[in-house]
């Protein structure tokens, strides 16, 4: 398991990118990185979550070293950091129960063979004549377009050749999930990503993937009326609307329309009176975002709820305010996976 955490090191907390693997954790300052900064054993640590050692910051797991040092994590939101704590707490059963916890980096925890390359093999997917078809598909009263079903992935692996039967190809998928060469679209596959089944991707005809650069969107027909809403994605747009957001200068907070876009990853603001021209732009690309709870002067601007921080590669600290709970999540998930995949 591996993806980008918040974590407290010397009192301070700092976005990092963390990798689990079979005896211990480690954390590199960018996922790029080479060498990691450290590593913490799991053999003899003790995990607790959900943390209350940090009142304003949600989503916090304690890890405590068999040396009694504590380590404090930050999730981007509930199911991310449940899923964390689910994997590390199996991986260290199975160094108590000397079993092998073999959910390490993507390439190693899947065994692929060091011949298969996933960028070559991705761009054979997407070849017109011999790929996977893109289609358009219908479930729970919402049209998918430019997307496939998931065992439409694993019928072209095995068809190509590219694996021997369909378990070795809902590993390579999952490979290829992993590291961002498909995109899950809709609650079924999305749930199965978060690490909410057994395997990251899905062999099944109502699980539905995307390329991320195919122009994807889906339509969502209204219970009221024929009406049809366009969704979240459209293009290069993952997803718009209005948010407050607080000023780096003057500290004061205002309502600001934002668009999210895919590639390049940015999260453009405008001014939602009008004009075309942004006023500034978050670059989002290794940026890290999680939900808090309160902040400094969030009173004085009456702010208090549904508050949530993007720390930039360069670490520089955003914050925005949704106008739901639900909203905020959408937002957070929506760039969490903008900053996976985006340039």
């Amino acid at each position: 398991m591996h993806n980008s955490l918040v974590g407290s090191m010397f009192n301070t907390w700092k976005p990092m990118w963390v990798v689990l693997l079979e005896d211990g954790i480690e954390f590199y300052k960018r996922k790029s990185d080479n060498s990691p900064k450290g590593m913490i054993p799991l053999k003899g640590s003790t995990i607790n979550s959900p943390c209350q050692d940090f009142g304003k910051r949600m989503f916090v797991f304690k890890l405590t070293a068999a040396k009694q040092q504590d380590h404090f994590f930050q999730a981007s939101y509930l199911e991310e950091r449940d899923a964390w704590v689910r994997d590390i707490k199996k991986a260290i059963q199975c160094i108590d129960g000397g079993q092998r916890f073999a959910r390490k980096s993507t390439r190693k925890s899947i065994r692929l063979p060091e011949t298969i390359n996933l960028s070559a093999l991705y761009l054979s997917m997407k070849d017109p004549e011999k790929g996977i078809k893109e289609l358009k598909l219908e479930k729970d009263k919402k049209v998918f377009n430019h997307c496939f079903t998931g065992t439409a992935v694993i019928d072209w692996l095995v068809s190509s050749n590219s694996i021997r039967n369909r378990k070795e190809g809902l590993m390579l998928a999952s490979s290829l999930l992993n590291e961002g060469y498909l995109q899950p679209a809709g609650d079924t596959s999305k749930a199965a990503a978060e690490g909410l089944s057994d395997t990251p991707f899905l062999d099944l005809s109502d699980a539905y993937y995307y390329f991320p650069d195919s122009g994807f969107f889906c339509e969502g027909n209204s219970s009221d009326d024929d009406v049809v809403l366009k969704e979240e994605f459209r293009g290069m747009i993952v997803k718009q609307g209005c948010l407050l957001k607080q000023g780096h200068r003057r500290k004061n907070w205002k309502v600001r329309k934002f668009v999210l876009r895919e590639d390049p990853a940015y999260l453009h603001y405008y001014d939602p009176a009008g004009g075309e021209d942004p006023l500034g732009a978050i670059h989002l690309r290794g940026c890290v975002v999680t939900a808090v709870e309160d902040m400094p002067d969030s009173k004085k601007y009456d702010v208090e709820n549904n508050l949530f921080e993007i720390i930039t590669a360069s670490e520089v600290h955003y914050y925005l305010q949704a106008a739901s709970s639900a909203e905020r999540t959408e937002w957070i998930k929506a760039i969490q996976s903008v900053a996976r995949t985006g340039k």
